[in-house]
């Protein structure tokens, strides 16, 4: 067997052993769409009347709040899932699959990536159940926008995949995530375009601007966003890239048993 069929024998088993977790777990599959649900039922009918949205690219027209914010809730689902991603990777590295696959001839920046596309193919799968679930509720985007949004929701989830990675990659006990990932996402979510458009926020504060401005979160939503109604936001693709680079980056180091962060701490036990 060539080398190439390794790999792609192990990509397929990784991804597919994660999609198959996700079908079987439907409590896992509900919990993901209640969340952005609620919100979009919820919060955005509150707002409805109060914050109409001014005409702003990518829309050509005034849009209710429900409009503006269903891409926002997309993003949603993904950086979640990417944080239960990472957190069933510290379990998974102490007594699950990852602890054998790490110490297998493969590459581990190999493995590391492959449970990343997996983890992204999951987020998707979540992110179309909600958007049909918005289609019924009547906030409906171009019908090719299902198709344009699909790379920016690839490439979206890698990012927010990948930045959990990392996080995992400097956490050894299992209880000790959960705590991190709320000092990750509620930020992360809030300091965002995924709920006020940027010039809301500069009405606020240039401070609470800039921390929008700079978050890959906005970058990631805004990419989603454009690709939902037939446009490319380049600026926003070229920082969601990077960002991904730079989170990737940074958890294949920490995986890494010699140089990274749990070397460093198994030298310290």
């Amino acid at each position: 067997m060539t080398a190439f069929a390794h790999y792609a024998r192990a990509l397929g088993g990784i991804v597919g052993r994660e999609v198959l977790r996700f079908v079987h777990q439907r409590e896992r599959f509900l919990s993901a769409l209640v969340r952005p649900l609620l919100w979009l039922f919820v919060f955005a009918a509150g707002f409805r009347a109060a914050l109409g949205i001014a005409i702003t690219p990518p829309y050509e027209t005034y849009i209710p709040y429900e409009v503006y914010i269903v891409p926002g809730l997309a993003g949603m689902v993904q950086l979640f899932n990417g944080m239960q991603s990472s957190l069933s990777m510290v379990y998974d590295r102490e007594m699950g699959s990852m602890r054998m696959l790490l110490v297998s001839p493969l590459p581990r920046w190999f493995l590391l990536t492959a449970k990343l596309l997996a983890g992204t193919a999951v987020s998707i799968l979540q992110v179309y159940a909600f958007l049909a679930v918005a289609w019924v509720y009547g906030v409906q985007a171009p019908p090719l926008g299902y198709v344009t949004v699909l790379p920016a929701l690839v490439v979206s989830g890698l990012m927010l995949g990948a930045l959990g990675m990392l996080l995992s990659s400097a956490i050894r006990q299992l209880e000790n995530f959960a705590g991190v990932m709320n000092f990750v996402i509620f930020p992360t979510f809030f300091l965002s375009t995924a709920l006020y458009p940027l010039w809301k926020m500069q009405e606020a504060g240039e401070l609470l601007y800039f921390l929008c401005t700079v978050n890959p979160f906005s970058q990631a939503v805004e990419l989603i966003r454009f690709a939902l109604y037939l446009d490319v936001n380049l600026p926003a693709l070229g920082w969601t890239v990077l960002a991904l680079a730079v989170f990737l980056g940074g958890a294949v180091y920490g995986y890494n048993p010699a140089r990274g962060f749990l070397a460093r701490k198994a030298g310290g036990e």
